[in-house]
């Protein structure tokens, strides 16, 4: 499988994730409103 890569600068893909809540919800839903940060967790808390 090959996997496109991103550079700064760059758009990121939209994509879609569910909340904290187990609400789905995408990115582009916060085009031009918001900023957004993307946290991996690596593991359980």
């Amino acid at each position: 499988m090959k996997v496109a890569l991103i550079t700064p600068g760059d758009i990121a893909p939209d994509f879609e994730l569910m909340d904290a809540y187990g609400k789905l919800v995408r990115l582009s839903s916060f085009q031009n409103e918001k900023i957004v940060v993307l946290s991996f967790l690596r593991g359980f808390f």
